[in-house]
């Protein structure tokens, strides 16, 4: 067994998987491209602003052909699926020069890694632009895809070479992973970068923050439940604004 620090923080997470032939390989096997790049950006940002939110990507690269932006969010919001949403499409609309072209010339992928769970509780959900006609035949337009992965919810139904990953990912959580039970060189390359030896100073006080930050963030959103539950309202509309799950609702709110 190894000891290894949790990829549900951010500093860790952008530690493995900013690596580029990692997040090559991840990229792969999730949506199929070989991407053509020898760096990844970590929380990029486009200037001017798109809109009236200051969107930063955790994980950017992109070749000539595709932008891939990966990022990771344990913290659970209400709103994640619109939240990266809008940073798809900002991601789009930064590409738009004039109103005279509004083809963007690259293809946008974003993949949101949810380690704290999501309510639908299923593994890897996916969202396309792809226009289809009455019969349900694409016509091979607007090539754009979204990707929720939810690494808590994997099973043995789990597809490879998903599964992988997201075991992976979901072992990591407790801190302590056996390396052996995975194939992937990418993966245990992973795990030498994130054993908890290998942790800096720096990353340990940012994971610190990262935690504080979480807590006050779930203390917010668990009085903002208890105080609709107190109004009466019905415990799945709760569940379904706060983005707290009906069982955790029942096991968080007293």
């Amino acid at each position: 067994m190894k000891k290894v620090a949790s990829l549900r923080y951010g500093v860790i997470f952008k530690k493995a998987f900013s690596q580029p032939d990692i997040f090559k390989a991840f990229v792969k096997d999730f949506i199929g491209i070989d991407l053509k790049i020898n760096k990844v950006e970590m929380e990029k940002q486009f200037f001017p602003i798109i809109g009236k939110v200051d969107t930063r990507f955790d994980l950017f690269a992109e070749d000539i052909s595709n932008r891939v932006i990966v990022d990771i969010q344990h913290a659970r919001y209400g709103d994640h699926y619109d939240r990266f949403l809008h940073y798809h499409n900002v991601a789009l609309l930064e590409q738009v020069a004039s109103s005279e072209n509004y083809h963007p010339n690259l293809r946008v992928f974003t993949i949101v890694v949810l380690t704290s769970g999501d309510k639908h509780k299923v593994d890897m959900a996916t969202t396309d632009f792809a226009p289809k006609d009455n019969k349900g035949v694409p016509l091979n337009e607007l090539r754009h895809k979204i990707i929720f992965l939810s690494p808590k919810y994997v099973t043995d139904d789990t597809p490879e070479p998903y599964r992988e990953w997201l075991l992976a990912i979901a072992d990591s959580l407790d801190e302590e992973v056996d390396e052996t039970s995975y194939q992937h060189k990418e993966i245990r390359q992973i795990f030498d970068l994130i054993e908890q030896d290998a942790i800096s100073p720096t990353e340990r006080f940012k994971m610190k923050d990262e935690y504080g930050m979480e807590e006050i963030q779930r203390n917010k959103v668990l009085e903002i439940a208890r105080k609709m539950l107190a109004k009466g309202i019905d415990p799945a509309t709760v569940a379904e604004i706060t983005g707290i799950s009906p069982d955790d609702l029942e096991m968080k709110i007293e």
